[in-house]
């Protein structure tokens, strides 16, 4: 397999989890809060909508850029959105959530999301 293909499948699992977790905190909230490792999570479905579009405009951004073929833009943008992740990360931990679960979960998708710019960004590079 291909560095282009690998980096293809990495970029497309992205676009896939964002569209994942936002559909997941718009069309079942309580069920997504419940895995996100905050407990109790904060009162209202605003934070779950906030969320999800969120997430749901990360996914369709990398996808705009993958089907557009615009890797170095789209390398760009999945280092720049690793920010998510990591915030998350920081708002399980600093809001009841245990370190452990924080890392395992946000920790790794943040590792994800980092690997997958960090791949697109060297496969693109001007040599």
């Amino acid at each position: 397999m291909t560095h282009h293909r690998i980096n293809t499948v990495l970029a497309a699992l992205v676009v896939l989890a964002g569209f994942f977790f936002g559909l997941g905190f718009l069309l079942d909230p309580q069920g997504s809060a419940a895995g996100f490792g905050i407990d109790p999570w904060p009162e209202g479905n605003g934070y779950f909508v906030v969320k999800g579009v969120r997430d749901l405009a990360y996914g369709l951004t990398a996808l705009v850029l993958l089907v557009l073929k615009h890797r170095r833009a789209l390398g760009w943008v999945v280092l720049a959105d690793a920010v998510i992740p990591v915030g998350d990360c920081v708002a399980v931990v600093t809001n009841g959530g245990t370190v452990a679960y924080a890392l395992a979960v946000h920790g790794s998708a943040a590792v994800l999301v980092l690997l997958t710019a960090a791949s697109l960004l060297w496969e693109t590079r001007k040599r």
